[in-house]
């Protein structure tokens, strides 16, 4: 049991979204009677006073979250976090996304060479990108958000600086085209 809520506490840490209980039990390989426990187990470690982190469980989807306790110090970190100037590989991810988009998180990832999981997920706290599911890619897709345009102060992507240039590189397209080969 302890491997299996090893597991549960991993996905869920690393998941910005919440789990439905049926995903968990299809990534972890094991009976929803069984992934029901594993979670009223976690939910006993986590939930408690101490506890910087709860588990949150609403029908069939679970989250793990701040602590209400802790809400002031999260906002106020979020808060620094969304304002601050963007970094250099915030500025990079952005550049792909606008350029490139809609792109997928492998693709971009491909690109820059390395994991961008918290750069998107800042970028989309900030509203600069958006995210959708593309159903022919199977996966979501990034793409410049109207705030992002609109803080440039231009009426599309496609008026940015050398936009169909940068946009139909072949280098990039051959990159991208490494790890998502068209069928």
């Amino acid at each position: 049991m302890a491997k299996l809520e090893a597991q549960i506490e991993s996905l869920l840490f690393v998941s910005s979204k919440p789990f439905s209980v049926k995903k968990l039990c299809e990534f972890v390989d094991a009976p929803e009677k069984e992934v029901d426990a594993a979670l009223v187990a976690l939910a006993e470690k986590w939930n408690g006073k101490e506890s910087g982190v709860n588990l949150v469980r609403e029908g069939k989807e679970v989250q793990l979250m701040s602590a209400p306790a802790q809400a002031e110090l999260v906002k106020n970190f979020l808060k620094d976090e969304t304002t601050g100037e963007l970094t250099r590989p915030s500025l990079e991810t952005l550049t792909i996304i606008a350029y490139r988009g809609p792109i997928t998180k492998p693709e971009i990832e491909q690109i820059r060479g390395v994991n961008c999981s918290l750069i998107l997920r800042n970028l989309l706290m900030r509203g600069l990108i958006n995210v959708e599911e593309d159903k022919t890619k199977m996966q979501a897709v990034y793409a410049a958000s109207l705030e992002f345009i609109r803080y440039l102060g231009l009426t599309s992507v496609s008026k940015l600086p050398d936009y169909e240039r940068l946009r139909g590189s072949e280098v990039i397209r051959d990159v991208v085209a490494a790890v998502m080969p068209t069928e």
